[in-house]
């Protein structure tokens, strides 16, 4: 998947080499970036809920730490000077651990059916807002609309590959927690109110995914639209695969555990930071021999 890339020319334009080569702080949208993204959204949900439900701090308490960690996580990314797979996917890590309690203690309330173990109580504070998914997702919804339209009214690129000012990684970080918590609500709505449970709302997201790759082949739908729809339904995605793998078998899932669950997600996602790694400095090697080439050419 070098030569191609998945759901990327966000905005249409050509990127170019200057822009490429100067200042790349966010990575090329190919497969492994979509698998990632997967991996990660993953291990938020099973990890939020790790903090929020198996260790009883509540939604209130974890919202506010892991929203704590992902400011940390967001400076040293916007204090980088060029792309770092270990800084980018720690703070898409951190929107997903994030935006996973953010929705629960928006959409959730101290009710019995939210509470695991035999809990009577999560942690200290409100346990919970108590929207429910339609409201929540309403209010997400219209927050990310503002934020779209704040991008567009500035002038400046929605095409991540060319995202290169402190104005325009703050606004797309903005839009990626955002987008993450609302998909955290359309994931845990498809598992816990549809009827569909955790499996069928998985595949009912996969299945749309499916139709966008589709559709980047009709030139009619602009493929910005498609990439940030399918940001957010990958969150979903992992919200529904995170709820299979951790949630007891007589509600439909595998009961293998917030901890082991995290734990197997987060080794899968390091190999995989570590991969990715080892191919950006190859890409930078290479591009570097590259440029010194074309000026000992031009020399000659």
């Amino acid at each position: 998947m070098e030569k191609s890339e998945v759901l990327t020319d966000l905005d249409g334009s050509s990127t170019s080499s200057t822009t490429k080569s100067v200042m790349k702080k966010l990575p090329e949208v190919t497969l492994a970036f979509w698998i990632m993204k997967i991996a990660a959204t993953t291990l938020g949900e099973t990890a939020g809920d790790l903090f929020a439900q198996t260790l009883k701090l509540g939604y209130f308490l974890t919202t506010i730490a892991l929203f704590v960690i992902f400011v940390v996580t967001l400076v040293v990314q916007l204090r980088s000077s060029r792309y770092n797979p270990f800084f980018y996917w720690t703070v898409i890590l951190s929107t997903s651990m994030a935006g996973t309690t953010m929705s629960d203690f928006m959409n959730r309330d101290a009710s019995a059916k939210y509470l695991s173990n035999g809990a009577t109580k999560l942690g200290w504070g409100p346990q919970g807002l108590g929207l429910g998914y339609p409201a929540g997702a309403a209010i997400l919804i219209s927050i990310l609309v503002v934020i779209f339209g704040t991008w567009k009214l500035t002038g400046m690129t929605f095409q991540i590959r060319e995202i290169v000012t402190f104005k325009g990684e703050v606004l797309f970080w903005s839009a990626i927690l955002v987008s993450n918590t609302l998909g955290t609500s359309m994931g845990d709505f498809l598992s816990d109110s549809s009827g569909l449970g955790y499996a069928g709302g998985a595949l009912l997201v996969t299945g749309v995914l499916v139709v966008l790759v589709a559709l980047m082949k009709v030139p009619v739908v602009p493929n910005v639209l498609l990439f940030w729809i399918a940001f957010v339904l990958t969150r979903p995605l992992g919200a529904t695969a995170g709820d299979f793998l951790t949630k007891p078998a007589a509600k439909g899932g595998l009961d293998l555990g917030t901890v082991g669950s995290s734990t197997v997600l987060l080794v899968v996602l390091f190999g995989l930071m570590a991969y990715a790694q080892v191919q950006e400095r190859r890409t930078v090697v290479r591009r570097a021999r590259e440029e010194r080439e074309s000026v000992t050419r031009q020399g000659g």
